[in-house]
């Protein structure tokens, strides 16, 4: 891609979400909590042509570099995105999206029996039982959570 090319401006210091799958920079955002009144640049690119892939989803935090959870939030959604920690407009660390093999205490159980949506003092907690397409086991009730709702069910 030249120059002219060029679609989405760098950016000094922050964080760049790369390799977002097509339509999914907005679940990216929604999962790192980010409503638009951080004061700080927020870009949000979609469908933007690949090299890799046909199309791709671009995320820009400006001012802000992601931490593991943050990072394991991304995978649920966007289990082959890049992440760039930029300072000076270069890339000073790349951090590898891997989908851990238990997730606690970021998304709720959707069974409204479990014990997890309770009173009681629990962490939700699941077992992943396949990435692509994403499958996650319920700890306490064994309920099986599928992509779309992990979507609208984070902590």
């Amino acid at each position: 891609m030249s120059e002219k090319d060029l679609r989405v401006s760098k950016i000094k210091d922050g964080t760049v979400i790369d390799h977002i799958s097509a339509g999914y920079a907005l679940d990216v955002v929604k999962i790192l909590g980010i409503t638009g009144h951080e004061r700080r640049i927020i870009t949000i690119a979609i469908n933007i042509p690949s090299k890799n892939f046909i199309v791709k989803d671009i995320v820009k935090i400006e001012g802000r570099a992601l931490n593991s959870q943050e990072v394991n939030r991304i995978a649920l959604v966007a289990p082959h995105a890049s992440i760039n920690i930029i300072q000076n407009y270069s890339v000073v660390k790349k951090l590898e999206v891997k989908l851990p093999k238990i997730i606690e205490g970021i998304i709720k159980c959707i069974n409204p029996s479990c014990i997890s949506n309770s009173n009681e003092p629990v962490t939700p907690k699941f077992y992943v039982k396949s990435e692509d397409p994403l499958n996650l086991k319920c700890h306490y009730c064994s309920y099986i959570l599928e992509k779309s709702d992990v979507l609208c069910n984070f902590n």
